[in-house]
Parts: C-alpha cells; sequence; structure tokens
C-alpha cells in the first residue's frame, strides 16, 4: 500500500508539475505586451492629438487672415470712396457752376493716374528698401529704392515688416488709397484756374517728389521718421496727418500763391453753386474716412475699434466746435460750416486715431473745430491769398494741429507702440514725443513747400499752369473739356 501510495504521490506530483510547466512558458513571454501595446497606444494618441492642435492652429490663423483681409479691402473701398464720389462731390459744389466738372475730372483722372505710377514705382519707393549708393550711403532713411518696381514680389504672401496676417497685395492696394486722396486735396487751392495739363503733369511729379520721400519717412521700413521701425525721430502720424494732410495742405498754400488769385477775387462774389452737392460729399467723406483711420490698423482687432470710435468723436466734436464759433461770430451756424467742421476734426484726429482714448479725442476734435475756423475767416482774410476752397485752411493747418496734439494725448494704453509699459505721449509721462512731433511736422512742411515751388516751376515753364483769362471767365468745363455740368436748354 505504501509502495502503491507512493507511486500515485508521486503521480500526482509528476501531473501537477508537467501543467506547471505548461502554463509558465506560455505566460512568460506575454507579460511585457500590455506595457509594449500601452506605450504604443500612448504615442498615437498623442500624436494624433498633435496633429489635431497643429490642425487648429492652421485653422484659426486662416481664420484671423480671412478676416484682416476683408476689413481691409473694405477699407480699401472706403479710402477710394472717399475720392470719388466724396471729394468730387464736396469740392464740385463748392466751385461755381462753370467749373463743376473740371474739379470732378482732377480727382477722378488722379484715380487713374496715381493707380499707374503705384504699381510701376510708386508702391517701391513708399515700401521697399533703401538703395545703397557707392557702397555706403543707403537711401533707406528717406526713401525705397526698386526692389517692388511694376509690382516684382508683391503677392499673395504677407510682407511682415508691415502687416504680417494679410496678403502684401492687399496691403499695396490700400496703401494706394492714400497716395490717391492726397495730391487731389490740393486742387481745391487750384480750382477754377489751373490748366488740366498742368495739373496732370504737376500731380505726377509731386507724387515721386513729395509724396513718396514723405510716405517711406513716416511710413516705410527704416524712415527716418518712423516710430514703429526704428526711425531716428520717431513721429506718431497713425494713418496719415503728416504724409496726407500737412504735404497737402502745405502744398496747396504754395499753389495758391504761385498761381495768383482767380479773376474778379475778392471783390466778386465766388460763392458754392451747390452746398446739396458738397453736403453728401462731406457725408461720405465721414465715412469712408472710417477705413482711413481704423483700416491703418491693418486688422480686424481692438485697436482699428479704437481709431473707428477716435475718428467719430473727433469729427462731430470739429463739426460742433466750428459750428459754435461760427454762430458767436455771425449769430448763426451754417450747413457750409458744419461740414467744413466735421472734415477739419477728421484731418486732426487723423494721425492720433490709433493712439488717444475718446476723450481726448474730442478735445483734438474741437481744438481743431474752432482753430480752422479761425483760420479760414481770419488768417486768409487777413494775408488775402486766394485758396478756393480752403484746402491749407482745413488739411494743412488741422494736419499740424492734429500732429502736435498727438504727441500730447497718445497713450501706451492704447497702442503701446514703443513696447510693453513704455510711455507713448505727453499724458503718460514722455514729453519728448511733442518734440519728436515738432521734427515730423516741420520736415513735412519744408518738403512741401521747397518740393513744390520747385515743381510748380518747372511745369509753368514746360507747359504753363494757369489757363487764360478768357478761358478763366468762360469757366474750365466748357474751355478744357468740352462739356457742361448741368444742360439748361429749355
Amino acid at each position: 500500500m505504501k509502495c502503491a501510495g507512493w507511486k500515485c504521490r508521486c503521480r500526482l506530483v509528476l501531473v501537477l508539475g508537467t501543467m506547471l510547466l505548461a502554463v509558465v512558458p506560455l505566460a512568460a513571454p506575454q507579460t511585457p505586451a500590455p506595457a509594449a501595446t500601452s506605450a504604443s497606444a500612448t504615442s498615437g494618441s498623442s500624436k494624433a492629438a498633435n496633429e489635431k492642435l497643429a490642425q487648429l492652429e492652421q485653422r484659426v490663423t486662416a481664420a484671423q487672415s480671412s478676416a484682416d483681409n476683408a476689413w481691409m479691402l473694405v477699407s480699401a473701398a472706403l479710402v477710394l470712396m472717399m475720392t470719388g464720389p466724396g471729394l468730387a462731390l464736396f469740392y464740385g459744389g463748392l466751385v461755381r457752376r462753370k467749373n463743376t466738372l473740371a474739379i470732378m475730372m482732377q480727382s477722378f483722372a488722379l484715380m487713374a493716374l496715381i493707380t499707374v505710377m503705384w504699381a510701376l514705382v510708386g508702391y517701391s519707393l513708399c515700401f521697399g528698401h533703401g538703395m545703397v549708393i557707392g557702397d555706403r550711403f543707403d537711401t533707406g532713411s528717406v526713401i525705397g529704392g526698386f526692389e517692388h518696381a511694376f509690382l516684382r514680389g508683391v503677392g499673395a504672401e504677407p510682407n511682415p515688416d508691415y502687416a504680417g496676417t494679410i496678403p502684401q497685395m492687399t496691403f499695396m492696394i490700400y496703401q494706394l488709397m492714400f497716395a490717391i486722396i492726397t495730391p487731389a486735396l490740393i486742387t481745391g487751392a487750384t480750382a477754377e484756374r489751373m490748366k488740366f495739363s498742368g495739373t496732370v503733369l504737376f500731380m505726377l511729379l509731386w507724387f515721386l517728389v513729395v509724396y513718396a520721400p514723405l510716405a517711406h519717412m513716416v511710413w516705410g521700413k527704416g524712415g527716418l521718421l518712423n516710430a514703429a521701425l526704428g526711425g531716428r525721430f520717431p513721429t506718431l502720424d497713425f494713418a496719415g496727418g503728416t504724409v496726407v494732410h500737412i504735404s497737402s495742405g502745405v502744398s496747396a498754400l504754395v499753389c495758391a500763391l504761385y498761381l495768383g488769385k482767380r479773376t474778379g477775387y475778392p471783390k466778386q462774389p465766388m460763392p458754392p453753386h451747390s452746398l446739396v452737392l458738397s453736403f453728401i460729399g462731406a457725408c461720405l467723406l465721414w465715412v469712408g474716412w472710417f477705413g482711413f483711420n481704423a483700416g491703418s490698423a491693418l486688422a480686424s482687432n481692438a485697436l482699428a475699434t479704437s481709431a473707428f470710435v477716435a475718428t467719430h468723436f473727433g469729427a462731430a466734436a470739429a463739426a460742433l466746435g466750428w459750428s459754435a464759433a461760427e454762430w458767436l461770430k455771425n449769430g448763426r451756424a451754417s450747413a457750409l460750416g458744419a461740414i467744413s467742421g466735421a472734415v477739419a476734426g477728421l484731418v486732426a484726429i487723423t494721425p492720433a486715431a490709433g493712439f488717444v482714448a475718446p476723450i481726448p479725442a474730442l478735445v483734438i476734435g474741437a481744438v481743431a473745430g474752432v482753430l480752422c475756423f479761425g483760420m479760414v475767416t481770419k488768417v486768409k482774410s487777413l494775408f488775402g491769398y486766394d485758396d478756393a476752397l480752403d484746402a491749407f485752411g482745413v488739411h494743412g493747418a488741422g494736419g499740424t494741429i492734429g500732429a502736435l496734439l498727438t504727441g500730447v494725448f497718445a497713450q501706451q494704453l492704447i497702442n503701446p507702440i514703443f513696447g510693453a509699459g513704455k510711455a507713448v505721449g505727453g499724458i503718460d509721462g514722455h514729453w519728448g514725443q511733442v518734440g519728436n512731433q515738432l521734427v515730423g511736422i516741420l520736415i513735412a512742411w519744408v518738403l512741401a513747400l521747397v518740393g513744390t515751388l520747385v515743381l510748380l516751376k518747372i511745369v509753368d515753364v514746360l507747359i504753363g499752369l494757369r489757363v487764360p483769362e478768357e478761358h478763366e471767365v468762360e469757366g474750365l468745363d466748357i474751355t478744357q473739356h468740352g462739356e457742361e455740368a448741368y444742360n439748361l436748354e429749355t
């Protein structure tokens, strides 16, 4: 029994051992498998998450670019609307009936002329890099070179120096609209007496000699007055106080003095022939100015909103300021005064729009409205110059006032252009910015004065500037274009 029991026990141990050996080899190699599977799954999940995050980031960037691009294209259209129909109607109503088409045609012609010049060399001179002359002198502080001549290299890719979220082509076309309206503003001073051919040649040369260098100095990379890209004298000019309004306004004064007074001025009354046209034009200018100023944020962001609000507030305060001053002087407020005041406010707030809060915008507008009223009614009569449509009194004076007050009221809270936490304007504690603004104003004045005078003399010698007296009496519509604005035949 013992032997039999022992054998039974041996068989049992043998069976159990065989079973154990059979199980262990099968289980042992599989022990790492769950960990490897888990790591592989984690790696795959992480890779998929990264891909989704990258796709999401691309979509967000594309959405931002689309939004910014849409706003900038709309802004470009709004600024073009400021020239035609805005300025064309505003000036067209202010002249006498016999010169209506002539003044409107000048604005329209510049829409075509400056566009072609912009495509050929204008954009490159304003926003291209400077040229190196003699391996030492770089023109970049004053004017750009020819790297973008014929719009070479201007396409769908952004130019990060200026606007990193929109195609450079969009930036180019937006800036073109500023170049169009600037010389058109000058025609207000030369109205009713300057030849159409003389206007075309003078404006073409003026665009190259005055506008392009000033635009590059203030807005171009490396420009002497550029505040955002390291200019030596950082001048704050958000949307064109110096580049557009001082340059055109001062040039308008020089043109008025050079051409002389209109035949019969000031003894013969020369009232506007249609304040209705001027009123419509002024309203279109006010609306278009949102593209002019808010669009200069170059994105659909909070800065664009701030500039939009400042623009509207400045215009409203100036309209009231001009009207109040006129009421005190004449005992009533006129429609012409109200719309002139609004335009003066829009001019003055232009350099400040992206730097000041709403209440300072009201102050700038009110000051500009009152002072520009004084320029048009007091200073003009005191010196006796014939600035036919007050281009200097509104744009030259308004631009100067606005550029100076920008240095006073600019805040880093609105636009930290010099870096986070760094003071921007006087009320921030940086009163030295007022000095920078004065340098920018002085350069704009000198360039406009000297450049305009030289160009007027050249054009006068080549083809002449002023129409004959008999043509002026008959009217420029007939003598320059062979047409009449109104058919009054019955």
